[in-house]
């Protein structure tokens, strides 16, 4: 981390410099959410060589070379996906890595105001440079990874079995080569009743210095959410698909309806509970009272995946959305789609708009009207508020705008 944060310093060294120049781009009028530095309110954010150079009430007198007007639009940090697979190629039958199953990102970030996406588990310390050369050093989307414990990553089937290929040392020794892309350790899939691979992905977090993020593959009988939150992860690690209810994986809501208290006592020690809606691990039975009964989601993100993108998940500003509708606050639902996942990957550079930041921003529209949300088993609850994505900046570069805000109005030749 040291060499980032000295990276973060010498980039404000040179901005001060910079910033005697006309501005590269000024957003005006927006109403702008950062919950990291507490501002929710109307301002204006001038842009100058890919960071927030000015914030202000009204910097209408600047002279940018592109001004955008967001009056009625929400700005706010870029949205980062803590739980996506983008480790797509045309491998056969090898599940979400180097496979069909996944996506390439910037077809599918950008439109939906993600500038920072992870890819959870779809390689392994096996296959991690195969996915460095073919997804992340090509993509304009910011990929980050967590590796997988599994050497041949998220192959699927038996690939996914093999205790022998769970190498702590190995998988470690990738992360540490890779410390600007690799951001923490995944086990997926497991099937049985056996704490070994959950302590192997475990040590390599330790090794490596990074979270793990866990989801419970199946076992009869099944084992025990309470051991898993209280004594095998640590604060910082984090466990997804919490609102999901599936064969071989007990649920964080107990046969009688109440939350376990486990749940909420690992949250306050500083366990990370990630949504990862997916295409069968989000539904309304097991969000909504969770949520009555305190255990708010830390992070949104999608799972994003040619099984989820087309069913109920959709995409990020969706799953938002959901959760505005289910009496999450605005202000918490940015929250935790953008300063709160920062964090967890231990990238405090990222998710917030202070002044010398990275300029990635969303601007969205909060629209009012009858709408609908379906789960993962085609239940549905109604809402009256939906988030679309207007526009996207990655690095101070519009991305994806999708009203022209940033275009010359187009007049006929005389």
């Amino acid at each position: 981390m040291k060499h980032l944060f000295f990276s973060y310093l010498l980039s404000l060294f040179c901005l001060s410099i910079a910033w005697g120049q006309a501005p590269d781009l000024l957003i005006l009028n927006g109403h702008l959410i950062d919950p990291k530095n507490k501002i929710d309110q109307k301002m204006d954010l001038a842009v100058t060589d890919g960071h927030v150079s000015h914030l202000g009430h009204d910097l209408s007198d600047l002279d940018a070379k592109h001004i955008i007007h967001a009056e009625g639009l929400i700005v706010t940090p870029g949205l980062i996906d803590l739980h996506a697979h983008a480790f797509h190629g045309t491998t056969p039958d090898r599940y979400l890595a180097n496979s069909f199953g996944s996506l390439p990102p910037d077809g599918f970030t950008f439109e939906s105001g993600v500038t920072t996406l992870v890819d959870t588990g779809g390689a392994g310390w096996k296959n991690f440079e195969v996915f460095k050369r073919q997804t992340i050093d090509r993509a304009k989307t910011r990929v980050l990874a967590f590796i997988n414990i599994v050497g041949n990553g998220m192959s699927g089937g038996a690939y996914e079995q093999d205790l022998r290929d769970m190498d702590p040392k190995l998988t470690a020794m990738v992360a540490n080569k890779y410390k600007s892309d690799i951001i923490g350790i995944k086990l997926a899939h497991y099937s049985g009743y056996d704490w070994r691979p959950t302590e192997l992905t475990v040590e390599a977090g330790r090794l490596a210095k990074i979270p793990v993020m866990i989801d419970f593959g199946g076992s009869q009988p099944e084992l025990s959410l309470d051991t898993l939150f209280l004594e095998k992860l640590r604060p910082g690690d984090i466990f997804t698909h919490v609102y999901a209810n599936v064969n071989g994986r007990e649920a964080v809501l107990k046969d009688d309806g109440q939350l376990r208290k486990s749940a909420i006592e690992a949250q306050k020690k500083g366990l990370i509970f990630d949504v990862g809606h997916g295409g069968a691990s989000f539904i309304f039975d097991q969000a909504i009272p969770s949520i009555h009964q305190g255990l708010y989601p830390d992070t949104i993100s999608t799972d994003l995946h040619t099984g989820s993108m087309n069913g109920a998940m959709k995409d990020m500003v969706n799953v938002m959305s959901k959760f505005l509708n289910m009496n999450l606050t605005l202000q918490q639902v940015i929250k935790a789609t953008t300063w709160k996942p920062a964090q967890v990957i231990q990238r405090p550079e990222l998710g917030h708009l202070s002044k010398g930041a990275i300029a990635d921003m969303t601007l969205l529209k909060l629209e009012n009207g009858d709408f609908g949300f379906l789960d993962t088993q085609n239940k549905k609850i109604k809402g009256t508020q939906k988030l679309s994505c207007q526009m996207t900046i990655k690095d101070g570069q519009v991305v994806y705008d999708l009203n022209g805000l940033h275009g010359e109005l187009w007049t006929q030749n005389e």
